[in-house]
Formats: structure tokens, sequence, C-alpha cells
């Protein structure tokens, strides 16, 4: 059996690729490449599978709230994601790039029994990304 939480943050990034011009840049990311950033509104959701335990659940979503809660939102929820976040320090903080390394975070100190499946990340009503976990 499978779940899925949703959480929301919002979060700020400028897409640079240092190696590249300036025009280079700006030709490869558009108006995503504006030198004082943009952000983003993003809703993040984390499915989880496993068998329900004797309490009917495949985990525990209190304990869940407060892993991703710990580990993920208050790391990146208003923030620079350029700049704040160690993950994303030597690649370009694309959203592909923010659904690793909320995937490596969340591996790292996952202590939970339902195994964790899925990393989807929505930046805008268009663009959605999945990441298996």
């Amino acid at each position: 059996m499978k779940l899925t939480r949703r959480y929301r943050f919002a979060a700020s990034h400028r897409l640079d690729v240092p190696a590249l011009s300036p025009e280079e840049n700006r030709r490869l990311f558009g108006k995503c490449n504006n030198p004082y950033g943009h952000g983003h509104d993003y809703v993040l959701d984390i499915t989880v599978e496993g068998a329900p335990d004797d309490s009917g659940q495949i985990v525990n979503r209190r304990e869940m709230d407060l892993l991703v809660g710990e580990k993920i939102l208050e790391r990146l929820d208003h923030r620079d994601l350029n700049k704040d976040v160690p993950e994303l320090e030597r690649v370009p903080p694309t959203t592909e790039n923010l659904a690793s390394a909320i995937r490596g975070m969340l591996e790292k100190a996952w202590t939970l029994p339902a195994r964790l499946v899925r990393v989807r990340i929505s930046e805008t009503e268009r663009n959605i990304f999945e990441l298996e976990a």
C-alpha cells in the first residue's frame, strides 16, 4: 500500500552555470537567469510504501510530518536555494536537482518503517518532477 503526503514551501533561486558565459546562461535559462533571482511556491509530494501495522497505518503520519518538516521544510522554506542549501552549492538549483537533494536529505535521515518510494515536486502548474527513491 502507498501513502502520499503533500507539503508546501516557498523558495527562491537563480539558474546559472558559472562555466557558461552570461549570454549562454540567458539563452539556456531565460528569465530564470535573472541576476536577482525569482521565487516559487513549491508543492512537494512524498510517497511511502508498506504494509499496515496493528494500528492500520503504513506510517505514523505525525512522525512523517515531523521528519519532513525538520529535514526538508525548515531547511528550504523561504530560503535562497543558491546560497542556503549546501546540497545545491555545486549544481544549478533546478527543480530536477532540488528533487535529488530532497531525496538524499530524506534517505540520510529516514527512520520510518514505511519505505520512501517517490519524491514529486511541482515548481509551477506546468513543471512537475518525479523521482523514484
